[in-house]
């Protein structure tokens, strides 16, 4: 079903959207978004079950959240964003919705065809909104870009399915991109 056309749209346009519909909602603009490939979802479950080992193994407050995950990034703005994976250290930002605020962790597997929509568009509205670490996973290229925060900017490091990648926000976690694609 194809998503109303206005200029500007609400939290409430968002949670009353068709149930077949996808779409993140950006400072009151929606923005569609395709049905995943399967290489995408291969990437996302294996990446979400060694996050979700790594994290359950350690207790504490960390959650993991797959796509489709409703993340309101800022109270005062109009967003309203979909991550394929969000992981959130913080319950108080846990609602019955999704959640309310950063993530300290987002990864983004780049759909073809739509990259300027992670690379810009999300890129600044993450560093914007306080996500401490922000991946952009690129399966075409092969490649992982890692953001990670430092004093209200992103830090850029490049890494390919080659390397074993370490988690910023964590002391011993690395992930072994050979084993997730």
């Amino acid at each position: 079903m194809a998503l109303p056309l206005r200029e500007y749209y609400t939290e409430d346009d968002y949670y009353n959207l068709p149930e077949d519909s996808r779409a993140e909602l950006i400072d009151g603009r929606f923005y569609s978004q395709a049905a995943p490939n399967r290489i995408h979802q291969k990437i996302l479950s294996n990446l979400h079950i060694c996050i979700g080992n790594y994290l359950n193994g350690k207790g504490g407050s960390c959650e993991i959240y797959p796509a489709p995950f409703a993340v309101k990034l800022f109270e005062d703005r109009n967003t309203i964003v979909e991550p394929d994976i969000s992981v959130i250290c913080d319950p108080g930002k846990l609602t019955d919705r999704g959640c309310a605020g950063a993530p300290d962790w987002i990864i983004e597997i780049v759909p073809p065809g739509n990259s300027s929509h992670d690379y810009v568009r999300k890129l600044n509205l993450y560093a914007d909104a306080g996500v401490r670490e922000y991946w952009i996973v690129n399966p075409i290229d092969g490649t992982v870009f890692v953001y990670y925060l430092e004093e209200s900017q992103f830090k850029v490091t490049v890494y390919t399915f080659e390397d074993k990648i370490k988690v910023n926000i964590y002391e011993d976690l690395c992930i072994d991109f050979n084993r997730m694609v």
